[in-house]
């Protein structure tokens, strides 16, 4: 067994990372300012957008949607329940109804033909999931969705391409920073799009309805001229996050490359134990693999899911779990009547699987590791 706890995620923070902050601090500007301005533009001249806006979160991004859509009482959100909870939650709070769009059992992407049965004359928005790395089929899901505005949640996916662009590109997604994310500013999101006038009203909603950020490059100060043009929020993202994101964003390709590596070890070494089953690889379009994490469903008559996590943690291996379906976590059964047997291969999921460690200080001894202690567990 392992001298050290193994934990299933660990952001890869370079001396690099620590002097692009300390330069923050030194500056005399920590909140809005250039270092956010530089992540929005080199993020989104990467993914292929026109705008982009820098949040605090890619919830905040999820709230400032909704909102400056006009979505509310009536209306009808389609997403996968396979997603974390954010996205439900704010569909919620601002008086709209989640409906949920089933996955394929073997990808957990959420499936075109499920969307489309999902559409009513309510539906004003729909938000797939491109879940650990992996790319929806968005052709396919534009496709049904005719003129029902498609946002792309990327929380999973920078670095994820799709038929040789990268996700968002031509479209709207959101993108999150969070400490587990493939980089990371503490805590972040970046909003992309290539509609003008939906960038201009993020960035105006994001920092209170003002007409312009906190941020003006040739005062250095706030236009005193600014004012209120809507009552809004208070959503931006910092300096010291944004120059973290940023220098970290230089690595991405090597982050991703040394993820995939990893990916590619599991795989090989869990072709030879049945009970363990990663996901598969979308079919039928070119895609290239972020590899935010690496799912496995544990298929044994021996041993349950949580008493699979349970066991690796006695050998000092951590997991994680991404996610229990949203549709039966209690306030929605409670609330919303959702009852199980409704979306049976997102169920499925949601008891089976596990995310094992990946990131990419991880070395492969690590990984090892990992492989020698489920071996153990399932023995």
């Amino acid at each position: 067994m392992r001298n050290e706890f193994l934990p299933f995620t660990k952001p890869a923070i370079t001396e690099a990372d620590i002097a692009a902050v300390t330069a923050v601090l030194r500056s005399g500007w920590i909140t809005n300012g250039p270092s956010n301005a530089g992540l929005e533009s080199e993020v989104a001249a990467y993914t292929g957008n026109k705008y982009a806006v820098a949040l605090s979160s890619a919830t905040a991004g999820m709230h400032l949607l909704l909102k400056v859509m006009g979505i509310g009482p009536g209306d009808e959100v389609i997403t996968p329940s396979m997603t974390w909870v954010s996205m439900i939650n704010m569909i919620v709070l601002c008086g709209a109804k989640p409906v949920f769009a089933e996955i394929d059992r073997e990808t957990m992407l959420v499936r075109p033909d499920a969307v489309k049965a999902a559409i009513t004359p309510r539906t004003k928005l729909i938000v797939p999931v491109h879940f650990a790395g992996a790319p929806c089929d968005l052709d396919a899901i534009r496709a049904v969705a005719g003129e029902i505005p498609v946002v792309e949640d990327a929380a999973h996916a920078l670095g994820t391409f799709y038929k040789g662009r990268h996700v968002g590109a031509g479209n709207s997604a959101i993108y999150s920073f969070h400490a587990i994310k493939n980089i990371t500013c503490g805590e972040g999101g970046l909003f992309v799009t290539d509609d003008e006038k939906l960038a201009s009203e993020v960035r105006r909603w994001k920092f209170h309805g003002i007409g312009m950020d906190a941020f003006d490059r040739q005062n250095r100060g706030r236009s005193p001229q600014a004012e209120v043009i809507t009552p809004g929020f208070k959503y931006n993202l910092t300096d010291i996050c944004a120059a973290l994101g940023l220098s970290q964003f230089h690595r991405l390709a090597e982050i991703n490359a040394r993820r995939t590596e990893l990916a590619m070890q599991y795989r090989a070494a869990f072709a030879e134990i049945p009970e363990i089953r990663p996901l598969a690889d979308p079919q039928g379009y070119d895609f290239t693999h972020a590899w935010h994490l690496f799912v496995v469903r544990v298929d044994s008559p021996k041993i349950d899911r949580n008493g699979f996590m349970a066991a690796l943690k006695e050998k000092n291996i951590g997991s994680g779990l991404h996610f229990r379906c949203a549709h039966l976590q209690k306030y929605y059964r409670e609330a919303m009547g959702f009852r199980p047997g409704s979306l049976p291969d997102t169920e499925y999921n949601s008891d089976h699987i596990v995310s094992l460690p990946l990131f990419p200080d991880m070395t492969d001894g690590d990984l090892q590791d990992v492989v020698s202690a489920i071996k153990e567990v399932l023995a």
